[in-house]
């Protein structure tokens, strides 16, 4: 991975201690770049703020495209 963008924690869900796991699969294309990713667990809004912030992600070339299973934690009290 070359850049990283953190997904932003909703302040709303934050405040209401909703918090876990999302997980995204990512196509990531032989340049690099994050084509589409699509929520295969967690919470949907959650999920929306994750997305969006993968999409974002850049990564190395590669000769062929790549799918990943991303996970991410959203805890509410740090």
């Amino acid at each position: 991975m070359i850049t990283r963008v953190e997904p932003e924690y909703p302040e709303t869900l934050k405040r209401l201690y909703v918090g876990g796991t999302v997980r995204v699969e990512a196509i990531v294309a032989p340049d690099g770049t994050v084509e589409s990713t699509q929520l295969i667990g967690g919470n949907p809004i959650l999920g929306q703020t994750a997305m969006r912030a993968i999409k974002q992600w850049k990564y190395s070339r590669a000769r062929a495209k790549q799918t990943l299973i991303v996970k991410l934690q959203f805890d509410p009290h740090s």
